[in-house]
């Protein structure tokens, strides 16, 4: 099997995971939503939106340094790499934990109605979330990608069994957080095993411990960043409207973001085979691999912006509530369009991280995040929640035009424009039947989204979207 179908495998497998990992999340959100009120919805959406925020600064970037430094390090080196930024990890993340417990009451009353012993509970899921992310990073790295797929998967299907087991049995939010914590705890002492057997122990010795944080640090803005343009929104939302609105905007984000479905596998992929390729100065494979997982990013997310448009309502009233529904189903489509930019974006940015020129995509994400959350204050009071939509849209479009531009003024990446123009065509010929159909319930929304998946498909084919030596690699990818 050549390198490349090699990628494209492992690239399947995280996107098999990534498909089941979201389908659990889909199945999570009718029951949380039609169990509990809309308040106490809009809290569990509070602990989500926390849960990433936190870990995005305490790690100080180390992640990002482990899936750059271990790829190419001997396996004698390898002990010292990953237990020096573990070390630093954990420490970051217990001290975070420590501060959240400590300003449990203010926090609480600011954005989650007063429930004090909620965040004392989220201060135990924040430090979880920091460990949690140093066997994934570590799986990543050394392209252990079964494990990778497994233990994402483990960890969201155990989470959705123990949250909904006890939101069920009445405990309500304050239950859905103790499950989410239990299902934690146990994955990532599994996880911590598997790499203790496939690693070993020593004591670090924090050696090259400055050049990691040189790598690391300015990508922390970068995640602070991201984080403000996805998620901040929330916040805003809850303290100008109220959990309530928190609560009808989620699904419709939820749904509109599943674009990013078929980005997660290439942007976490990408990385390690990227560095290795630059680092044995084979920058045309470098180039023709970023041409590709745009285009195939693009033949997934185009389609599945329309098709997500289009069927927004009739979904949303079947996984969640009516009322929902009627206030979130315009949510969808910008949202959609948002996480196409999204994709290309962190598909382009890859040129930056193997540049070793992390210092840009902060600066970048910088500026996106302060003029999504200054945007945020101005159109939220007037537009409600379609404004909070509105201003992640403008800031992922942002973040992608200026990363292109100084993407392709390093190292030119392939675009096919004729292919783009084909996909929309394509899209558009889906949407005007799903739009002369108008599904209602379950069972013809889903024949809905099969019938347009086989009409975009075939209207791709007939118009020749893909040339024939790329389908020819699919086959191959395929049977192999």
């Amino acid at each position: 099997m050549s390198e490349r179908q090699l990628l494209a495998k492992r690239i399947g497998l995280v996107a098999l995971a990534n498909l089941l990992v979201e389908l659990n999340s889909l199945i999570m959100l009718p029951l949380l939503t039609k169990s509990l009120p809309v308040s106490e919805y809009g809290v569990w959406v509070q602990i989500s939106v926390t849960i990433g925020l936190i870990p995005a600064i305490v790690l100080l970037g180390f992640p990002q340094s482990m899936m750059r430094f271990l790829p190419s390090a001997q396996k004698k080196d390898r002990q010292e790499i990953f237990y020096s930024m573990a070390s630093i990890i954990i420490l970051a993340g217990l001290s975070a934990s420590v501060a959240i417990f400590l300003l449990s009451w203010p926090i609480a009353s600011a954005i989650f109605d007063g429930r004090q012993n909620i965040v004392q509970i989220l201060s135990a899921l924040v430090f979880l979330e920091c460990l949690i992310s140093i066997p994934f990073a570590y799986f990543r790295s050394v392209q252990q990608i079964k494990k990778y797929s497994i233990f994402n998967f483990v960890k969201v299907s155990f989470s959705l069994l123990l949250v909904v087991l006890l939101v069920l049995s009445g405990k309500g939010i304050v239950g859905a957080a103790i499950g989410l914590l239990v299902a934690n705890t146990i994955t990532f002492l599994a996880m911590g095993l598997f790499v203790f057997m496939d690693l070993g122990f020593s004591l670090p010795k924090f050696k090259n411990i400055r050049e990691y944080l040189a790598f690391g640090l300015p990508t922390m803005p970068l995640s602070v960043s991201g984080w403000i343009v996805n998620s901040s929104d929330r916040y805003v939302i809850g303290l100008l409207l109220g959990t309530a609105f928190v609560g009808y905007y989620s699904p419709g984000y939820t749904l509109g973001n599943m674009i990013t479905l078929f980005m997660t596998p290439i942007s976490i992929m990408l990385p390690a085979t990227l560095a290795k390729y630059y680092d044995d100065h084979d920058i045309d494979e470098v180039k023709t691999i970023l041409g590709l997982s745009q285009k195939y990013f693009l033949a997934l997310g185009i389609p599945a912006a329309f098709g997500l448009s289009v069927l927004s309502l009739p979904i949303l009233s079947i996984i969640s509530t009516p009322d929902i529904a009627a206030h979130g189903y315009l949510i969808t489509p910008i949202v959609a369009l948002g996480a196409l930019f999204q994709g290309a974006y962190a598909i382009s940015a890859q040129v930056m991280i193997v540049e070793k020129n992390t210092f840009l995509t902060g600066k970048i994400w910088m500026l996106s995040a302060l003029s999504n959350l200054g945007l945020n204050f101005l159109l939220v009071p007037s537009m409600g929640i379609t404004g909070a939509a509105i201003t992640t849209l403008i800031a992922f479009a942002f973040s992608f035009i200026l990363t292109w531009h100084y993407a392709n003024r390093s190292l030119k990446i392939q675009f096919d424009h004729h292919f783009v123009l084909k996909s929309l065509t394509a899209s558009i010929i889906m949407s005007l039947l799903l739009l002369i159909y108008q599904p209602e319930g379950a069972l013809e929304v889903i024949l809905s989204i099969a019938f347009g998946v086989l009409v975009y498909f075939v209207a791709l084919f007939l118009l020749r979207g893909f040339t024939f030596a790329e389908l020819d690699f699919i086959r191959k990818m395929i049977q192999t």
